[in-house]
């Protein structure tokens, strides 16, 4: 397990607790897929729309708790996240291909 957290997940946070998109989607693959409930979004145009109405759009900040390696380039993660939408405690499950997030839903 890295000893440190990958640097495009710490992005993501950092870059949501700042409202700052264009860190945010410059975090996640060009084919990132990031999936919600019953809702799955593709690609980085797909993330921004996620970020628009769940992330930053509703004033998400998040606290990291704990991650863990959980395989090859696989982690969970989990977060205390308020916002004007929710607010608790979840985790994760985020993938990274070649630096970048490819792929983030909840456990």
């Amino acid at each position: 397990m890295p000893h440190t957290l990958p640097s495009a997940i710490d992005s993501m946070i950092a870059a949501t607790n700042s409202a700052d998109d264009a860190a945010f989607l410059a975090a996640f693959a060009e084919d990132a897929e990031v999936a919600d409930g019953d809702r799955v979004f593709h690609g980085r145009e797909g993330a921004a729309r996620w970020n628009a109405s769940d992330n930053i759009g509703v004033g998400m900040h998040y606290e990291l708790v704990s991650w863990s390696s959980v395989g090859k380039d696989a982690y969970e993660v989990i977060l205390r996240a308020r916002s004007r939408r929710f607010s608790g405690t979840g985790t994760l499950r985020i993938a990274i291909r070649d630096g970048l997030i490819s792929a983030m839903a909840p456990v």
